[in-house]
């Protein structure tokens, strides 16, 4: 099981179920709504029972991302599949999930690099972002 926050606590989350491992999105959406690229796990929405006030934004015409509306904490990605995305910063303590790799990297930001040695899609990589582990 894991838990996790917005910075201001009035949302609160616990997971049930596995975790993905993260991922890096370095994609133009991510990068501006969280000010650099986003690391994020996801889990089967069934399994994240929130707590607290969710506001959700429409992104795009597939996805949705939610976020705090009394401290802005950008928490969920939520699009087509059964997984909701979380923010990895979100997350209280070590939950035992770690970065293996990075999506969207055609769109990354100019000001950095990508040096961690991890895998690197251009765009989106469905064999990335469906890895969970048992």
């Amino acid at each position: 099981m894991a838990e996790g926050s917005c910075l201001c606590g009035a949302v609160r989350y616990r997971v049930t179920a596995a975790l993905r491992p993260v991922i890096g999105c370095h994609c133009r959406q991510c990068r501006k709504t969280s000010g650099h690229f986003v690391a994020a796990t996801s889990a089967p929405r069934e399994s994240v029972d929130i707590s607290g006030e969710v506001r959700w934004y429409r992104s795009s015409e597939t996805a949705r991302r939610g976020f705090c509306p009394v401290c802005g904490s950008n928490l969920f990605w939520d699009g087509p599949g059964s997984h909701l995305s979380i923010h990895a910063g979100t997350l209280d303590g070590d939950v035992g999930i770690r970065l293996t790799g990075h999506i969207f990297c055609a769109d990354k930001g100019a000001y950095y690099e990508i040096a961690d040695g991890l895998p690197q899609a251009e765009g989106e990589d469905p064999g990335m972002t469906t890895q969970v582990l048992e």
